[in-house]
């Protein structure tokens, strides 16, 4: 298996729908040898739950059936893929190809874990159309990367998004997530103002990746959140043990994971002939892959020694599965038989290309001894004609070096060459200050040392045979190191990093509820409190009883900010990490939904307020009651009665979900559905009126926003003429009348039912505290007196 380069995505993924518009999507990594599958029914036409998964998944290739379902119907998924992932490769398989039975054979025979565990037996005619999907994803791969899987070492997840919070594709972009906005703008430089770049202090190319893909679908289990967060709380309270654990985690490769794919494939069996170019380049590989690992196993020691003594449940279980595992003492042992003890994993071309020639122990294949001395011979040849041309040409400077592609070559200072290079020299090629050039004694030992390494790595790869298969009996306990090394490098380097960088208590932990509260107190915005200093902290809370918060204000003063910091709170708690507030416990959030901002959509023919509504229509069909929905703004983009019925309708239906709603908004009219529903909550964003001027303190403070009609004064700012000004003001002094009568007269109609509801509140928030028994009896006699005196 070649490496899929660094840190960008190895996933092929295949899909399939049927008419009912249900899909079926299978995401094979090839770079930790795992199959994702997942199935659902499309719920809106924009197709925006496959656009997520493939956002999610960053494909390298989407492969795909005919364009055709039948006669008078075609396929809208491959329109999709062909509009908004015109870049991604396409490869379109015949609707043979995605034959779910075979699906769910290979899947038996591959999968590291029981069918009966995976729920095959029971889920299979629910799962056909991912099942034909991963049919169509391992022939091609087989087909066009030459390689089969092992058997018994897939690991095969199913529905994994569902598994996890969803985060649609437009919220990832809205809160921005993975990139900042305008990103390709502003340049590279503008890119830490993203969370995931935030964080991104990982060392492994495996750890990046797995914090990418949690942001993108953070945590939904308690239980697993709770014991990333033990550990930080170890990993904070224990220097020792976090400092030890950051040094060690150093002394692994970083490409540990991409490495061990090469144990769970093996490669498809060919002509010579075929194998002729590629076979030295795959040997060479494969001969590194086992020097990485003969790496990664002599560091496990060093890694036991720092998790002996831990006592949160995440270390723990990985000092018993990981450090306590005899079969890596035995991989180790058997690497032992084989491979040299001096053999080290190395960057530098010629020193990695001599560690690879040389990982076999001496005397094991004749033939391989015999290319190794040509090897040598060969190497020792060039080095002394570069001694010969410092001499004979007067380049005391000149040096030589090696590339993978290119072999040796010269680079020669220029202030070194009098006049012209002489003309033994070929292939001259300037380089800022030097010149890169060869001869043609050069190219022809080049030619002959390529062949003796290649021929070397061909023999070496002849004497790991044995031993492949030996490794590929234990694999599973090789793919158990591979995560175990990304999640400590998650934890240790990025969580536990950011934290230690920060003021003391300036991050805690947060707490978790199954039904309880949202309640943020004094919480800051991560990103933006790093590049702010006097960032201003605020306060949220939710429950059942008041699960919808209208935030007012004017323009600038922190509304969106706000919304943003919330999702970014939750999120951060929910991939098992501290958060930026004084405290916080939380609802478990299953899916974030956010409306934010206003622009067209030319590409598909959308006006700005068309936008707002596919957005808002998407929000509605897949809401559930554990949701967390964050609008900014809605309707102004159209008529002002209509924007404001919109408005309010939209808000009556999601006031009768338990879904939590934070919905900012410049129409004052609209919190007049607090003096009409118990369970909406009014806030505003303090703002101080100088001298016709306004000052934003951008505190969040209870009930209606206090600066009548502001709208007027930026308008008098801007310049407009004041007899404008005073009739607008004295049509907004009677509209305003108006509002107040009827305000008052809801108030009046609807006491009781406030009463009552702020009553509950309260009962939920006693249910959920963590007080002794005495005063929360107390805080109860308290709130019935309150009650009984009204």
């Amino acid at each position: 298996m070649e490496d899929e380069g660094g840190e960008s995505s190895s996933f092929v993924v295949g899909i399939i729908e049927n008419r009912a518009k249900e899909v079926g999507l299978a995401a094979f990594d090839l770079r930790s040898a795992s199959l994702h599958l997942s199935q659902y029914i499309e719920t809106s036409s924009s197709y925006q739950n496959t656009k997520t998964l493939l956002h999610f998944y960053d494909p390298i290739v989407i492969i795909l059936p005919p364009n055709k379902l039948a006669s008078n119907c075609s396929s809208e998924i491959t329109e999709i893929v062909d509009r908004f992932y015109g870049s991604v490769k396409k490869a379109v398989l015949a609707r043979g190809c995605f034959d779910d039975t075979k699906g769910a054979i290979l899947i038996k025979n591959l999968a590291a874990k029981e069918p009966s565990a995976l729920g095959l037996d029971t889920y299979y005619k629910q799962y056909y159309l991912c099942l034909a999907a991963a049919a169509a994803t391992l022939k091609w791969t087989e087909a066009e990367k030459g390689i089969v899987v092992t058997n018994h070492s897939l690991l095969v997840t199913f529905n994994g998004s569902f598994d996890h919070m969803n985060i649609d594709a437009t919220s990832v972009h809205n809160l921005e997530i993975i990139e900042p906005f305008h990103s390709t703008l502003l340049g590279t430089s503008n890119k830490k103002r993203s969370l995931f770049h935030m964080l991104k202090t990982t060392k492994t190319i495996g750890g990046t990746r797995l914090l990418r893909a949690n942001l993108l679908q953070p945590l939904k289990d308690i239980e697993t959140i709770n014991a990333r967060l033990d550990c930080l709380d170890e990993l904070m309270s224990n220097e020792q043990l976090f400092f030890g654990l950051c040094q060690i985690l150093r002394k692994f490769p970083k490409e540990t994971d991409r490495v061990l794919c090469h144990f769970c494939f093996k490669p498809k069996k060919v002509t010579a002939e075929a194998l002729a170019v590629e076979r030295a380049k795959k040997s060479q590989v494969l001969v590194s892959s086992v020097i990485l690992l003969k790496t990664a196993l002599d560091a496990l020691p060093l890694l036991s020694k720092v998790l002996k003594d831990v006592k949160s449940s995440l270390l723990s279980n990985i000092y018993k599965s990981v450090c306590e595992n005899e079969k890596y003492d035995l991989i180790k042992k058997r690497i032992g038989e084989v491979i040299d003890e001096d053999a080290l994993h190395a960057r530098v071309p010629f020193v990695a290309c001599t560690q690879q020639c040389f990982a076999v122990k001496a005397g094991i294949d004749g033939l391989l001894d015999i290319s190794r001395r040509s090897f040598c011979k060969t190497s020792e040849a060039i080095h002394n004609l570069a001694n010969n041309y410092r001499e004979d040409f007067k380049f005391p400077n000149l040096k030589l070096t090696f590339k993978n592609r290119q072999g040796f070559h010269f680079v020669i200072p220029q202030k070194n060459i009098q006049g012209k290079l002489p003309s033994k020299f070929i292939q001259v090629v300037k380089h800022g200050n030097n010149i890169h050039c060869s001869t043609l004694e050069l190219a022809s030992l080049n030619a002959r040392n390529k062949s003796a390494a290649a021929e070397c790595y061909t023999r070496t790869e002849v004497c790991l045979e044995e031993l492949m298969d030996d490794i590929r009996e234990n694999v599973s306990v090789l793919t158990l190191l591979a995560e175990v090394l990304c999640l400590l490098d998650m934890i240790v380097n990025s969580f536990a990093h950011m934290i230690s960088t920060k003021p003391v208590d300036r991050y805690t932990r947060p707490e978790f509820t199954e039904n309880g509260p949202l309640a943020i107190d004094s919480g800051r915005h991560p990103i933006l409190e790093s590049i702010h200093n006097d960032f201003v902290a605020n306060n949220i809370f939710m429950s059942e009883a008041s699960n919808m918060v209208i935030v007012m204000g004017p323009n600038m003063s922190g509304k969106s900010t706000y919304l943003q910091q919330v999702c970014l709170i939750v999120i951060l708690a929910q991939v098992g990490c501290y958060v930026p507030a004084r405290f916080s416990t939380l609802r478990v959030v299953d899916r974030m939904f956010t409306r934010m901002g206003a622009v067209d959509n030319l590409e598909s023919h959308s006006s700005t307020f068309m936008t707002e509504m596919k957005e808002t229509a998407f929000i509605m069909q897949n809401v559930s009651r554990r949701s967390l929905i964050v609008m900014d703004e809605l309707g102004r983009a159209t008529s002002s009665m209509d924007g404001f019925a919109m408005a309010w309708s939209c808000c009556e239906h999601l006031l009768s979900l338990k879904a939590y709603t934070i919905f900012a908004s410049h129409m004052e009219n609209i919190s007049e559905l607090a003096t009409i529903y118990p369970n909406v909550k009014i806030l505003h964003f303090h703002v101080d009126l100088k001298n016709n001027r306004l000052d934003f303190k951008f505190e969040l403070k209870e009930g209606t926003t206090r600066i009548p009609h502001y709208g007027l004064l930026l308008a008098e700012v801007a310049g407009l003429p004041s007899s404008v000004i005073e009739t607008a003001r004295m049509i907004t002094s009677r509209i305003s009348e108006k509002e107040e009568k009827r305000m008052e007269v809801n108030c009046i109609q609807h006491y009781s039912i406030q009463r009552a509801y702020h009553a509950a509140q309260r009962l939920l928030c006693l249910k959920y505290c963590n007080q002794d028994e005495d005063t929360i009896r107390q805080a109860l006699r308290n709130l019935k007196e309150s009650c009984t005196n009204h």
